[in-house]
């Protein structure tokens, strides 16, 4: 699958995304659950990745790193700031914290509140440490330029220079990281035919987002256009467009990765 490799877009500050949640909580109702939730996370992840980079742990110590410094405190905010449902999950053990870090670096399936968990916890992390985590990449063709990991979502920012058409970036839903993709290619299978690569859009209530599809692998992403919105925050606006995502799926498209809250 061809792809253009690019140094990683300006990664928004930690403060910036608390107010674009802040700034999105007031607004969507339907993703209140989740953006306080993630807001909720934010100062937590902002220290495990302040503690990150002062403790530095090696590639071969960064599931149990995660899983004893990260994980518990995970929990607490999530079971103070969660929905029901997600509370009652966390409140039984967990059992092997260090396995789930390891089968979501590795990027093996397992079930969702353990997945939620290690994600939680092991993003800031990764985030912080930068080129230092670098992990086994994936088997397969395409994927994050640093850590092999599938793409989260998709987003466009203002290229800076008139003439020129802005790239899309992708964003890696392991480490943070982002690179530039072929505009008209699936992330996921790299279909390049427009025919087969339909756009679910609602121009009128979500004017920043779409959902771009792919009929041969039958998988989807949200994209994020920062153009229309200079302020958005491609990981925190991603949590608005639940509506998108329910008509991708009833459409019989699955996501490529499901978000953090495993929408």
């Amino acid at each position: 699958m061809e792809r253009l490799q690019t140094a990683p877009a300006a990664v928004p500050s930690w403060a910036e995304r608390r107010r674009r949640v802040s700034a999105l909580r007031e607004r969507w109702l339907h993703a209140e659950e989740m953006l306080s939730l993630y807001a909720a996370l934010l100062s937590l992840q902002e220290r495990a990745a302040q503690a990150a980079l002062d403790d530095r742990p090696s590639l071969g110590a960064l599931a149990g790193y995660v899983a004893a410094r990260v994980i518990p405190d995970i929990v607490e905010v999530t079971r103070a700031a969660g929905p029901p449902t997600l509370v009652a999950a966390v409140a039984e053990p967990l059992g092997d914290p260090d396995a789930a870090v390891r089968r979501w670096l590795a990027g093996e399936p397992q079930p969702p509140v353990p997945e939620y968990l290690a994600r939680a916890a092991s993003a800031p992390v990764l985030e912080a440490l930068g080129a230092v985590s670098t992990l086994p990449r994936s088997p397969h063709d395409g994927g994050c330029p640093r850590c092999g990991g599938r793409p989260q979502l998709a987003y466009f920012v203002e290229s800076g220079e008139p003439l020129v058409t802005a790239p899309r970036h992708l964003l890696c839903s392991r480490c943070g990281g982002s690179w530039i993709h072929e505009r008209t290619a699936c992330p996921a299978c790299g279909e390049r035919s427009t025919a087969k690569l339909p756009i679910f859009a609602d121009p009128e209530r979500l004017p920043t987002l779409r959902a771009d599809a792919c009929e041969t692998c039958r998988r989807y992403l949200i994209t994020v256009d920062g153009r229309k919105d200079p302020a958005a925050v491609p990981i925190a606006d991603e949590l608005v467009a639940l509506p998108l995502d329910l008509h991708a799926r009833e459409r019989g498209f699955a996501k490529i990765v499901p978000n953090l809250m495993g929408i």
